[in-house]
């Protein structure tokens, strides 16, 4: 098994220092037209940090149970060495392109994404709001494990990819030079990707590389000001809530349904889907069942 850091733990302090620094700017060069922090929606997105640790341990159990089975039956091996690593999390950040980009446009997905978006403010503590289901996040990866990574290189890349996006959720930092722009993810890009315009919505899905957004065709340069949360906010800071509120709709939704195609369609298609409503007969096709049930009567 490579020996590989753990990202994550290692970063802690950074969070931390780089959090304090961001309040202390907000109190010293107030911005009227940032969203800044608010203390509960801080808490609240604490909280749901503190929560997914505790949650992905227990969904670690089976996720790396199906990753060791693959990666048994795959002949494949990729070697952790210098010049693999960087490969290894191109790729990983290319499937994270994807598994994000999922859980914006299937709803049984974004029940689970939600929860980060949740948030009106963008600071470094909205990084935090983590969901408690990524249970749904496991099969974009499976490839990777395929091709012979070892899931635990495939922890690391996720870990690194997860703490190089800590940095872009703020307000702070305006846009960088035109290089860092075209191939990062930045500030400006994920703020985009956190706004509720109709033409932000479902753009820069990219975790390190915006290129895949260039490259897929789901980039959008921040022009107007965003406009953070969801295009329907919820008015709750219970931690709970935040973490199933899109669940106790779809069920909601699912429950009301008139049929096993609307049910499908409330599950597995985008989180705005509505079913057609049904079109009026026609006047000839009327004419014609009035003329059988005529026929039926004589």
């Amino acid at each position: 098994m490579p020996n590989l850091p753990d990202v994550v733990l290692w970063s802690i302090p950074a969070f931390v220092l780089l959090t304090a620094l961001e309040i202390v700017s907000y109190r010293l060069h107030p911005d009227e037209d940032a969203a800044g922090y608010e203390t509960k929606d801080a808490v609240t997105s604490v909280s749901m940090g503190l929560g997914s640790i505790a949650f992905d341990l227990l969904w670690k159990i089976p996720i790396v149970a199906i990753y060791m089975a693959v990666y048994e039956l795959t002949p494949a091996r990729v070697p952790v060495l210098w010049w693999t690593i960087p490969l290894m999390l191109l790729a990983q950040d290319f499937f994270y392109y994807w598994s994000h980009r999922g859980h914006h446009v299937i709803r049984i997905l974004w029940a689970c994404h939600v929860v980060h978006h949740s948030s009106r403010k963008f600071n470094l503590t909205t990084a935090l709001r983590q969901p408690w289901t990524t249970l749904t996040v496991w099969p974009f990866y499976v490839p990777l494990i395929a091709c012979g990574v070892h899931p635990a290189a495939l922890a690391f890349c996720s870990s690194a990819n997860l703490v190089y996006q800590f940095w872009v959720h703020t307000e702070r930092v305006d846009k960088l030079p035109r290089p860092f722009e075209y191939v990062l993810n930045t500030p400006s890009h994920h703020r985009v990707h956190h706004a509720s315009q109709g033409g932000y919505l479902d753009r820069n899905f990219g975790g390190i590389l915006i290129l895949w957004d260039r490259l897929f065709r789901s980039f959008a340069a921040e022009t107007e000001r965003p406009v953070f949360g969801l295009t329907k906010n919820i008015d709750t800071y219970n931690p709970l809530r935040v973490a199933t509120h899109e669940y106790a709709a779809i069920a909601r939704d699912v429950r009301a349904a008139a049929t096993w195609r609307e049910r499908a369609g409330r599950i597995f298609r985008g989180p705005g889907w509505q079913p057609r409503p049904a079109e009026p007969a026609s006047a000839a096709s009327q004419g014609q069942a009035q003329e059988a049930a005529a026929g039926r009567t004589a």
